[in-house]
């Protein structure tokens, strides 16, 4: 919003609000369906939710990100393998040249009737983002919930035997966000711990780790504000807003698709039931590409959470913690 605290930060960088540089991701949620219930999620995804994206929307996205002349398709949920029609669309989408990354749980894979998943992902060269929240068992099942961690190592050392995080066509990037209210640490410090941590705990490897900072919505907001600790991190936030963030904010060249067909500048938005605005169409049956490409971004005062520190995206953090 024009008169939001963010947009008064931004102002002396951008001269007049948050534009869209072009897209080239659609990032689709297929539902709020998740075999887990995480005490961070903004989604609220869990084993109760019953929201999904049907065939016909899938279609249309196929559609829109063709218009739009994407490079890739990033699917998300949820556990966005839940959707009964997950692998109809990754074929569908590899066909017309799209690349496919998925973000993964990791014990979805454990599941019944994913007994075949892990091949099924090889054999098409899909890109898989695992949520691991730490390498210690204690600090993910915590935040996941019992045996998380276990499961989870299971499945990374099956992927691993597929060739994940070895074969550079097959990439396995890991995913931490903080456990608490503080902001995540140096990227690649922690990488080089994760690495060797689970190496030599586990013998399992991966490609990249990528950090996320938690967002004040969702359940963590509820969480924050039980703990009277909401304003105290938005505190936290703000104060560590990093301008040189600004030019790769992933709502910049990627646009976030609902499972009912919304559009969103982002995850976060779309999360917050804030769709695309200010003109450009928010739904994908009135998609018009050169219109999304070109649309003044919807911000809030969580977008702080995007820019603080390191800054923070679906591709972990936005500048160089190298010195």
């Amino acid at each position: 919003m024009k008169g939001s605290r963010f947009e008064r930060a931004i102002r002396p960088i951008t001269g007049n609000g948050l534009m869209s540089l072009g897209i080239e991701t659609l990032q689709v949620n297929l539902g709020l369906r998740c075999n887990q219930r995480c005490r961070h999620c903004h989604v609220g995804a869990g084993p109760d939710r019953t929201e999904c994206m049907p065939w016909a929307t899938m279609e249309q996205v196929l559609a829109a990100a063709a218009a739009a002349n994407c490079s890739q398709l990033d699917l998300t949920g949820g556990a966005p393998e839940l959707n009964p029609n997950f692998r109809r669309l990754i074929d569908a989408a590899c066909a017309i040249g799209l690349t496919v990354q998925v973000r993964t749980n990791l014990t979805v894979h454990t599941e019944p009737g994913m007994e075949d998943l892990a091949e099924f992902l090889r054999d098409r060269n899909v890109a898989l983002v695992g949520s691991l929240p730490c390498y210690l068992a204690v600090n993910v099942d915590a935040q996941r919930g019992r045996h998380a961690h276990q499961r989870s190592i299971e499945v990374i050392r099956r992927l691993n035997e597929l060739g994940y995080g070895a074969d550079p066509a097959l990439p396995l990037n890991l995913v931490y966000n903080p456990v608490g209210p503080t902001l995540p640490p140096a990227q690649s410090a922690l990488e080089a711990d994760y690495h060797r941590e689970l190496a030599k705990q586990h013998g399992v490897y991966f490609t990249k780790l990528l950090t996320i900072t938690n967002m004040p919505i969702g359940r963590f907001l509820a969480e924050l504000e039980r703990s009277h600790q909401d304003e105290q991190y938005m505190e936290t936030l703000t104060d560590a807003f990093n301008g040189a963030t600004i030019d790769s904010l992933m709502c910049r060249r990627q646009v976030s698709v609902g499972w009912d067909g919304k559009l969103y500048d982002c995850d976060f938005n779309l999360a917050l039931g804030t769709p695309i605005d200010h003109g450009a169409p928010n739904r994908l049956e009135e998609f018009d590409a050169a219109a999304v490409s070109q649309r003044r971004i919807t911000t809030g005062d969580h977008c702080f959470g995007c820019t603080a520190g390191f800054g923070s995206s679906c591709g972990g953090a936005l500048v160089s913690d190298r010195q």
